[in-house]
């Protein structure tokens, strides 16, 4: 055998070890998924015990272990995908963090709104009790399907918004359009535009304060000195009244005045802290942006790591309100929708099914969120953050519905869209090279309109990519009937194959 021949056959030889490794890497995450499954059914079969319903509970574990898993792959990216986006944090370590804090606040804060899920979206007090249970199945299995195939093309969306359509589209099937609250959907629809609309506007505020206080100043170093703390106030005083309202409402709901007070303390105590730190850190930095955008990467963290642990607490409901209810209609043998009772078990295969999912399949939609939309940087990314706690405290104090997935990405395209009204409204206001990509260009013996034209193609690179907009919008409004259309469906199949 020739030396060529010998090389191309350990070059096959090579291929094949690497396409069987890239295999074995692509069926580890959906094996380890399986494996949470099954041990969640069994969970749930001794949970219960043996009797008439086990059966029902075990195959509701499943689809509610489903749909952690798709909840955390896909509704964690929101929070920590700016953080990764902006360089602040490693995939790993921000996988490691939202797991840590996503499970806690599910299991220490969880299942508030639990009954929500089940008892607002229908009007009927009460309903046969196999009915109930085929309805809230399907709605969950439906759910689930939808927020999968949407973490698979790459689309962040609401699974409040699929859980939504789900008991809709079931509830409907089972017993007509009357069984519906509309008024509660019109709520939630409206809440498709005024969620990322507002998110964007408050992101994109902080923004220009950011730019008129610090980054366009001469001296940036002395105004990061007396602005940063303050910033920092803000964070720590905004995130402490916004778990206070929605992240710990499960075990403790402080009035409005408790939780003013405890926005200014918090807001005393994170600027203190911030202080000496950021002068610390300031004190061998240069004065540019890039340095000074520095400052803000620990709050970013912090700010995703609160985040996660208020998403936990809120959006495991997503995952076994349904479940919830089913384990309580079996338990008393009437379909109620009020008063649905949290066993611990069940809200602890939510909090292990969101952790999970997030890191098998969570870096895709993270990435999406955090690169793909527009660049990110630690300022632009703190803003995002702070503007979702902000937006969820200001909706909840106007009594509106609102999606924090859409007020997540919202605040993402809001900090994109400034971004490019400076970057255009810059380039316009001059024909020769006035900034430093233009001064970078003519500096390469370019004309002046060679220059602008470079850097107009640098500018192009930076600005919020259109398709991302569409998509991610598509999919939003697509969310609820596409649920409600396919829990339609599966509950005419559950009512034939589940007896």
């Amino acid at each position: 055998m020739t030396k060529s021949a010998l090389d191309k056959d350990l070059q096959q030889v090579s291929g094949y070890e690497s396409a069987s490794s890239d295999l074995g890497r692509s069926l580890a995450a959906p094996g380890i998924a399986l494996v949470f499954l099954l041990l969640a059914g069994v969970w749930a079969a001794f949970a219960t015990g043996q009797g008439p319903g086990t059966y029902v509970v075990v195959i509701g574990a499943l689809i509610a272990g489903y749909m952690a898993l798709n909840v955390g792959a896909n509704d964690v990216a929101n929070n920590m995908g700016p953080a990764v986006g902006a360089r602040a944090i490693t995939m790993v370590g921000a996988l490691v963090i939202a797991a840590i804090f996503e499970a806690a606040g599910a299991l220490l804060a969880g299942g508030d709104v639990v009954n929500t899920v089940a008892r607002d979206l229908l009007i009927s007090p009460e309903m046969e009790a196999r009915t109930f249970i085929m309805v809230m199945m399907a709605a969950l299995l439906a759910s689930a399907l939808w927020v999968n195939l949407a973490t698979y093309i790459g689309a962040p969306v609401s699974t409040t918004h699929a859980v939504v359509g789900g008991v809709v589209g079931s509830g409907i099937v089972s017993a007509g359009f009357g069984i519906v609250n509309w008024p509660v959907i019109g709520a939630i629809a409206t809440s498709w535009v005024i969620s990322p609309i507002l998110g964007g506007i408050i992101a994109a505020a902080f923004l220009i304060i950011i730019r008129s206080t610090i980054t366009t100043r001469l001296d940036k170093i002395t105004a990061a000195r007396v602005w940063v703390p303050i910033f920092v106030a803000v964070m720590t005083g905004v995130f402490a009244m916004y778990l206070a309202t929605k992240g710990l409402s499960r075990i403790w709901k402080p009035g409005f005045g408790t939780t003013i007070a405890l926005g200014v303390a918090f807001g005393a105590l994170g600027w203190l802290a911030a202080m000496p730190w950021v002068r610390r850190q300031s004190r061998d930095m240069e004065n540019r942006k890039k340095h000074v955008s520095r400052l803000f990467r620990l709050p970013l963290i912090v700010s995703a790591a609160l985040l996660s642990f208020a998403h936990g607490a809120n959006d495991v409901a997503n995952a076994i309100g349904p479940f919830a209810a089913i384990v309580t209609t079996i338990q008393t043998g009437h379909g109620e929708v009020a008063g649905i009772e949290l066993p611990f078990w069940v809200l602890a295969i939510g909090a292990i099914g969101i952790s999970l999912g997030l890191a098998l399949f969570g870096p895709r939609l993270i990435r999406t969120v955090g690169e793909q939309i527009t660049k990110l940087n630690e300022i632009r990314a703190f803003c995002a953050a702070l503007s979702a706690a902000v937006t969820v405290l200001v909706a909840s104090a106007l009594g509106m519905p609102v999606s924090s997935t859409h007020i997540a990405v919202g605040a993402v395209f809001g900090v994109g869209f400034l971004r490019e009204y400076i970057s255009r409204r810059d380039m316009e206001g001059s024909a020769v090279p006035v900034n430093a990509r233009m001064v970078a260009a003519s500096q390469l013996n370019a004309t002046p309109e060679e220059a602008l034209a470079k850097a107009r193609k640098v500018e192009s690179r930076l600005l919020v990519r259109r398709h991302h907009v569409f998509s991610i919008a598509a999919a939003w409004i697509v969310t609820v009937p596409a649920s409600a259309a396919l829990a339609g469906l599966l509950y005419f199949v559950l009512s034939v194959v589940i007896p």
